[in-house]
């Protein structure tokens, strides 16, 4: 009894310094390791250069429409200016990505600096909100052109599409500021993600420190910008949808050719979106390490090259435009 009465006092000493030992060494991590990078071995130089390929093809499809747009006077309506939201988004995307997943292509230490890895989860959870909320707004203009034609001009003004475009990007400015704070203020007790880029849920797992803060505000996030989005979407299209089955054949035929590129961009990115969310959240170790990688890279790379070739083609104001032949 008098034993344990002398070594209770010294076991909790040793406690109290294991503990603070273990978040001194958390505070000090100062990179990270991407741990789900393959070895390639000669290979990486054509992986190297097919990812060069497609970021060119991203850069240059984006542009392109970009330009289109913002060239041409017919082209100043609503529907395309939210086009236009949504390019830019996608160029800004890509450039989180792809300059730093080149690198470590090429290099053989898979590391990142925190700081960088802040910035990379800041860049690319933005992406995915402003998408999400880009595809929200031009589902909705296409509601309003379908369901209340002759209401169209006076509802949806050129301050009204401003002003729905500022909102998209200042909100998800501000929702990835609070998302990335409280996650830099974690404490982390390992430097490893089993992924090839950061994303924030990866540093949530690695903490030490009391994380429900971090867990409410993802719940929160995920709801306002991904679920309460979704719905609206699909809200909107059944409205659509039942306006078609009720209307003329010119209200079919213009529903179909301004609704179809926007439910398949709608569907692509979703499906990339639930696939990066499954992999986050369970576990997919039974999955080659490949395959996983080619995965969560779907929703960052997919979308940015799909969606300028789909509304391209499937806008007959575009269409018509690059077909003009050039004097």
């Amino acid at each position: 009894t008098l034993a344990s009465l002398t070594f209770r006092p010294l076991k909790s000493i040793l406690t109290l310094t294991a503990k603070m030992r273990l978040r001194m060494n958390s505070s000090q991590v100062s990179y990270l390791t991407l741990s789900a990078y393959f070895e390639t071995g000669p290979f990486k130089y054509l992986f190297f250069m097919i990812l060069t390929l497609l970021y060119i093809l991203i850069l240059c499809a984006n542009v392109s429409l970009i330009v289109i747009i913002c060239m041409n006077r017919s082209l100043h309506e609503p529907m395309y200016l939210f086009l236009c939201s949504l390019f830019v988004n996608e160029l800004y995307g890509s450039t989180g990505l792809f300059p730093f997943l080149l690198l470590q292509i090429l290099s053989d230490i898979h590391t990142v600096s925190v700081p960088f890895c802040f910035l990379q989860i800041f860049c690319l959870h933005m992406y995915l909100t402003v998408q999400f909320l880009n595809l929200v707004i031009m589902s909705y203009d296409r509601y309003l052109a379908i369901c209340y034609p002759l209401q169209y001009n006076t509802r949806m003004t050129t301050k009204r599409v401003a002003m729905l475009i500022v909102v998209t990007w200042l909100f998800s400015f501000l929702a990835i500021v609070v998302l990335t704070s409280l996650s830099f203020s974690l404490q982390l007790c390992g430097n490893i993600i089993d992924k090839v880029f950061c994303l924030n849920y990866s540093i949530v797992k690695l903490a030490c420190s009391d994380t429900s803060v971090n867990n409410i505000y993802g719940l929160i996030f995920t709801a306002i910008a991904i679920i309460i989005p979704l719905s609206s979407i699909f809200y909107t299209y059944i409205k659509i949808i039942n306006v078609c089955f009720s209307g003329s054949k010119q209200t079919r035929q213009k529903a179909v050719s301004t609704c179809t590129p926007q439910l398949i961009s709608l569907l692509n990115f979703s499906l990339g979106v639930c696939v990066e969310f499954l992999q986050n959240r369970f576990d997919m170790s039974s999955v080659p390490k490949m395959l996983r990688s080619f995965l969560s890279l779907y929703f960052l790379t997919f979308p940015p090259l799909f969606n300028p070739v789909l509304y391209g083609l499937k806008m007959s104001k575009i269409r018509n435009i690059y077909a003009r032949p050039v004097l």
